[in-house]
Order: C-alpha cells, then structure tokens, then sequence
C-alpha cells in the first residue's frame, strides 16, 4: 500500500466494562489497549518508571492505527504515518536514559493535521493536487513541538482544502484520506476541517494532536469527538508553512482530551515568527499565556451565560452543565451576543480576497513535484480528476477565481472593519456585564455523513466572533446529547488564553462529562424507532 500499512481482519467484541452497543477491538495488544484515554501526565509518569519506553509507546499508537483506523471500525483518521517516528522515539529514549529528556512532551507522539508542513510527509491538504507535496521542511510550529521532545507520529486527514472548496462540501472528506467517521456514531460527521485530529485524538490513536481553524475548524471537531480545543488568540501560534485560507483568521491549535493536555501542546507550539507579523508579541506574551491553575476556580467569577436558538435535547444539556458552574461558585449572568449584520458577508468576501493571493504564495515555494501554482491550476486540476468532484463541487473555488485577490481595493477596509465589529461585540458584552467569560454551546451534536446532500445543520455556533476578531475560544465537553458528544464554549478577549483554559479546567473537574467513544456503527435511538406493530 501507498503508505505501509497493513489491513488485518479484526474481531469485534462487546466486553463487560463497556456500555451496552459499544465495540471495542478485540486483538488490540495489551499496551495499546493500557494507553487508552491515557493522559500526557499519566504517559510521562509510566515512562519515569519504566513501564514503558517511548518506542514502546509509539508502535502501541501505531498499533491502534493500524487497528482502528485502517481496519476494525476504519475511523480513517489518519492519512499518513512518519517513517522516521519509531527511530525518532528510540532517540527520545536515549536521551532519557542519558538524563536530558525535559518537559511534559519529551517522549509523547503527537499528529499533526495534514495541512502543515513536516518534514518526512507530504503535506496534500487532503488533495491529489497536491499529493507529492513533500516540501521536506517543518513548520515553525513542527520545529517547535520537536524541540520540546514530541514525536511527529503522523498526518491526520481533514475536509479537503479545509472545507474551502465547495459550498456543498462534506465535512471530514479528501480526495486522499477518504470519510473520517466519528468514533462515537460512524455513520456521524467527525465535523471540520481538522476531522481525523478531531477523531484520532478521542480514539487514542496519538496523545494530543494540532488542528487549524479559519472559523469553527478546531471547536466544532473537538465538540462533536468529546475533546478540548482551543482556538487560540491570533498571532500565538505561527502559520508559516501552513496550507492557507485567511491570513486575518487562520491558526493552529490544540486538540487535546483534557484541558491540561491542550495546555501542555499550546505552551510548545507558542513563539514569534519572523515570517508571520502576526505573532510579533508572542514571545512576550509566553507567560501571559500560560495558565495558573492555583487560579483555576470558579468561585466568584462571574460568566455571560449565551442562550441561542437550539433543540430541546442541547438546551437541556446546556442547563444541566450551567448548574454545575453555578455549584461550583460561578456568578451567571445573562447577556445578548449577536453577529453583527452584514458580518457573515464580509468574513466570506475576506475569506475569497485571501485565499487566492495567499494559495498562490505558498504553491510558489512547494517542490517541482507539486505541478499546480494557482488556484485556477487547482480548479483546472480538479475538473479533469475522475475523484475530486465525485462528491460536491468547488465553487467557492470557482467565484473566488473571479476576484482580484488581496489586491482588490476594498480588501483593507472589508478586513479591518470585520475585526472590528467582531471585536466590538465580544468586548461590549464582557464590558456591559462585568464578566470574565462568555459561554455558550459549542455547536450542536453530529449530524450524519451524507455524499448526496452535504453538511446539514447542528444548531448554534460560538465560533464567529471569536473567530473573526483573532480572540480566544475554548471548547470543553459538556457529556453527551442523544449518545453524541457536545461542548461548552469559553470566548474571552485577546490574549486571554490561560484564563480560558484555567476556567475550562475547573469546569471539567467539576463536571467530569466527557465520555469515552464506543465505535457504535450507529446512534442507538432505542426501541421507539421501531414502533409498536
């Protein structure tokens, strides 16, 4: 196979200790099964001890991959696996051994989404377009995560082009990797575009993972896999080297099973760039952006409850979970937060102006291989594939052709005056309310993967404003509606990060939500589905 993987047949089994309907592998070896849900704390601590070394560490993900991913329940998660990612691991060891591991991440295989350039892999964006893409360089954020001890186990899968292509797309599909199906119902979507992070991380196919999000990209996959992740304040995290849409919105971030995990990913991936302006405060802002969490409580901070329109089955998950803020000494207030009119427009028209001069300047430095270097060769690319259209189209692609890109002569007001008003409205409503942090729900809960008619809705989105003023936005798990996964939403101003996750973190030790993936084929609805004849 393309990428050395072996397909194995795979039992499947309903052991005692899970819940009734849930599969679980039966021939998964007995350490890839002990590191399952395991914590980067927990990892570090059995590799203090010697339980386990790192290379043993590895190939038990590697395991569960090549278990979970590519046969059993084929989350397809995973598009493609590090060659180097066993040597690298027993080098970690050495160093160990030597004494001169440091830090939590020292050891840990992490996945990167696959619109991030690494060194060993292509990086394809999920396109054949762009399939021999190996630029043979790391992102700064990549050379971050090394110098810190991680393992880059892999590229995980994503909606193609980060669901940029096609109005109709279909979350969580590439031409390359194929569907990621969401490890709690997979008929369901992993949502997008950072889909196989969103799925792989809640499998435990890796300790934590990186996403990217231009607008909801990392919150509504980690919402709907039952994990943590934080879209961080613009300009924290570096995207150089990162397959473009918006130079205004886009980021890495971290995606994580528990807020501490998240934090220990985030802390490695922060620092200035050169290359990317954006990030020029980063550096001095490490420590800002670090959380305390003496300081993770929720006694006495008070919080803007949000309320938007929703089903009755979310809104009663949502009510349950602000009753655990409130006993856990939270102050909750309601407040009014809307998108400002016309917002939604111009955050598209933004989207279209960057992605064309944006694209074009990072095909511009990919490999001879790479034969596209416009998005109009990408158009012309597509449209004589016999899999790229085979789904949904690319006419966002198509009417984005059309503009004159980030050289249109409204593209400094459309991108200024969008940050603007998107800041406005989350300063005013923390302002105005004396609160510490909006929440809301994060997104509603999976809906089902659908070739014919693409994404359909799942209720509200948090993910707007923040994402369009640059400022920070958390998800954490808020435990299950209908068997599916939804999560909370913490937004807070610009460089507010730690306080988001410090809040997050006492959420969930108070709440205890998030529930483990059961790999069901399909929600179970009971028996009322059926009828009574």
């Amino acid at each position: 196979m393309r990428y050395g993987w072996a397909i194995m047949a795979l039992a499947l089994a309903a052991p005692g200790s899970a819940r009734q309907g849930d599969i679980v592998p039966a021939e998964l070896p007995p350490l890839a099964r002990q590191i399952d849900e395991k914590s980067i704390d927990e990892l570090q601590a059995m590799l203090a001890r010697g339980e386990l070394t790192s290379e043993q560490l590895t190939q038990a993900y590697l395991d569960r991959i090549r278990l979970l991913d590519r046969a059993g329940p084929k989350l397809r998660s995973v598009i493609a696996l590090n060659p180097l990612a066993l040597e690298q691991a027993r080098k970690a060891d050495r160093d160990r051994r030597l004494r001169i591991a440091r830090g939590p991440l020292f050891g840990i295989p992490v996945l990167i989404k696959d619109n991030i350039d690494t060194a060993e892999n292509a990086t394809t964006a999920g396109s054949l377009a762009l399939k021999d893409n190996f630029t043979r360089r790391d992102a700064p954020l990549v050379a971050r995560l090394r110098a810190a001890g991680a393992i880059v186990l892999g590229k995980t899968n994503l909606s193609e082009w980060a669901n940029i292509r096609d109005t109709a797309s279909m979350s969580g599909w590439s031409a390359v990797g194929g569907l990621v199906r969401n490890p709690y119902a997979l008929d369901r979507s992993a949502c997008g575009s950072s889909s196989g992070t969103g799925a792989a991380i809640a499998a435990s196919l890796a300790a934590v993972g990186v996403g990217t999000e231009t607008d909801g990209s990392i919150t509504c996959p980690s919402s709907m896999n039952g994990l943590v992740g934080l879209k961080p304040t613009l300009g924290a995290i570096s995207r150089t080297h990162v397959v473009p849409i918006s130079i205004s919105q886009d980021t890495p971030g971290p995606m994580a099973r528990s807020v501490k995990d998240a934090a220990v990913l985030f802390a490695a991936m922060i620092g200035t760039d050169r290359a990317d302006a954006a990030t020029a405060e980063a550096d001095a802002r490490r420590a800002a952006l670090t959380p305390d969490w003496a300081r993770a409580s929720l006694k006495g901070v008070r919080l803007g409850v949000v309320r938007p329109q929703m089903r009755a089955s979310l809104a009663a998950q949502y009510d349950a979970q602000l009753a655990v803020l409130r006993a856990a000494g939270a102050e909750l207030v309601e407040i009014k937060l809307a998108v400002p009119e016309g917002l939604s427009q111009a955050e598209f028209r933004l989207f279209q102006l960057e992605l064309k001069s944006r694209l074009a300047a990072y095909l511009a430095t990919a490999p001879a291989s790479v034969k596209v270097r416009t998005l109009a060769d990408v158009i012309a690319f597509n449209e004589a594939s016999k899999v790229e259209l085979a789904y949904f189209g690319q006419d966002i692609f198509e009417t984005t052709q059309k503009t004159a890109g980030m050289d249109d002569p409204a593209y400094a007001k459309t991108r200024d005056d969008s940050r603007r008003r998107a800041a406005a409205a989350i300063d005013t409503a923390l302002a105005s309310a004396r609160i510490a942090a909006i929440v809301a729900p994060s997104t509603g809960p999976a809906w089902l993967s659908d070739p014919v008619h693409g994404d359909q809705s799942s209720g509200p989105s948090a993910s707007q404003l923040p994402a369009v003023s640059g400022y920070p936005h958390l998800t954490v798990p808020m435990g299950l509606v209908g068997g599916l996964p939804v999560g909370l939403s913490f937004i807070g101003p610009e460089w507010s990060d730690a306080r988001l996750l410090e809040l997050g973190y006492a959420f969930e030790q108070a709440s205890r939500a998030r529930v483990k993936p059961g790999y069901r084929p399909s929600v179970d609805a009971g028996a009322g589905i059926e009828g009574i004849r």
